[in-house]
């Protein structure tokens, strides 16, 4: 099998290849998280936030096959099977069963103020190894950031 020469020193592939998956592992799990606030969510203001978390969703999905892709082209082989995914995520989950539309307000802005965090953390990370893979967190935190405001705005 062939593999994918990086453009990349060893150690900028190493850091650059840990950022991206790790991003990965949160925009799959923020996919996740978002179906499972739809599927479940109850009250007043079920439409209006039921077709946001559709745009969270649609948003982490586009996001993470940039990801991906972005990691193979550095050689680097992403991961985003179910089991890891599980295994190394970060995010709060939510509880099973109905959820009030004013709890899956508060907790996908307190998740997405989270993943802010770490994506800013991924920005400074790669600004010397690798100022590609950099802009594509900055795209993604900017996207982000614009979310939790729209949330945040909701609670």
């Amino acid at each position: 099998m062939t593999a994918v020469k990086s453009p990349l020193t060893e150690a900028a592939q190493k850091t650059t290849g840990e950022a991206l998956q790790g991003a990965l592992v949160d925009l799959i799990d923020l996919g996740l998280l978002g179906k499972q606030a739809h599927w479940n969510l109850t009250g007043r203001n079920f439409k209006v936030v039921h077709e946001h978390l559709d745009e969270v969703v649609a948003l982490a999905r586009q996001y993470q096959d940039e990801v991906a892709e972005r990691s193979v082209a550095l050689g680097v082989n992403p991961d985003g099977r179910a089991r890891t995914i599980a295994d190394r995520t970060t995010i709060p989950q939510l509880e099973a069963g109905y959820l009030a539309d004013d709890k899956v307000v508060a907790a996908i802005a307190d998740v997405l103020a989270q993943l802010i965090e770490k994506f800013r953390d991924r920005i400074a990370l790669t600004d010397q190894p690798d100022p590609v893979t950099q802009d594509l967190f900055i795209a993604i935190t900017a996207a982000l950031e614009k979310q939790h405001w729209m949330f945040q705005a909701q609670v």
